[in-house]
């Protein structure tokens, strides 16, 4: 009997465990771990296909998370995504006008995040302002029938 209770709270204590990891696990996925308390400033970009990015993606320099996500909407007058970015104050001094951005695939899941390459102007990137160079998304299914395409006009 005692053997019996001794092995029901050592299951029960397993399976405690790996609720645990799995929340732990779905927790750094989300990327709600890495939040930034700081003074911060938004910019916007526009892009053809955003081909998956969602708010709270990570905006990197250089692979160094500087930002978030903040929104995403369609924007009737340009008929391109808006995405307004969150940028942390410290990085306000190396933005520039002619800043890049790009989405960007990280890890085996896919998830989306924008990385910026500095351009060489002198002026800096102002809150509110818009980065006018931008990369869209490589969606997998466009490539994909841009090669089947390909290959059936070859063949005779």
């Amino acid at each position: 009997m005692m053997k019996q209770q001794y092995l029901a709270t050592a299951v029960g204590l397993f399976i405690l465990a790996g609720i645990g990891a799995f929340g732990f696990l779905a927790f750094q996925v989300s990327n709600l771990s890495q939040t930034y308390q700081g003074e911060s400033y938004q910019v916007t970009a526009y892009f053809d296909n955003i081909g998956g990015l969602k708010p709270r993606a990570p905006v990197t320099l250089s692979g160094v998370s500087i930002g978030r996500v903040d929104s995403i909407a369609y924007d009737p007058d340009n008929l391109q995504a808006a995405v307004v970015l969150t940028i942390q104050d410290a990085y306000r001094e190396h933005l520039t006008r002619d800043t890049f951005a790009k989405i960007l695939t990280a890890g085996l899941l896919g998830e989306k995040y924008i990385g910026l390459e500095l351009g060489g102007s002198d002026d800096l990137l102002q809150p509110g302002d818009t980065i006018s160079t931008t990369q869209s998304a490589l969606v997998l299914e466009d490539m994909i029938g841009r090669f089947l395409f390909s290959k059936a006009q070859e063949a005779p």
